[in-house]
């Protein structure tokens, strides 16, 4: 069996504050804002119970009231800010029931027509 020598085993305790991870694909995609430019975590939520070494239970937002708030450890990240202003509120983020990240453009800025050999893109620049 071949095992990593410098993984982390990351434990957590009632009352840590930790981020939530969400996958990006959904609902951005068709407006090209993909790869490294979007959020992989989101808030910033306390443990209200541990159930198990690999499960919690998350004290969520009501934002995330949709969300059940039992998560695998997978799904977490410990966080190591101390200062509560580096934190993004969740007031414009949507997660669906599949803990999937839905963004919605607020309006469009510019529009411009790319033209390859044969055929026309439109581009378009969202706020």
């Amino acid at each position: 069996m071949y095992v990593d020598p410098r993984r982390n085993s990351v434990t957590f305790s009632v009352d840590d504050r930790v981020y939530l991870k969400v996958s990006p694909w959904k609902g951005v995609i068709k407006f090209g804002k993909r790869g490294k430019l979007v959020p992989r975590f989101i808030g910033l939520f306390s443990i209200n119970e541990i159930l198990n070494d690999q499960i919690v239970v998350l004290d969520l937002s009501l934002e995330l009231a949709s969300i059940h708030n039992t998560f695998n450890v997978c799904y977490l990240r410990k966080c190591k800010v101390e200062d509560e202003m580096q934190i993004l509120s969740l007031k414009y983020l949507k997660v669906d029931l599949s803990k999937k990240l839905v963004e919605e453009p607020v309006r469009i800025v510019d529009r411009k027509i790319t033209k390859l050999r044969k055929k026309q893109i439109l581009m378009v620049l969202i706020e």
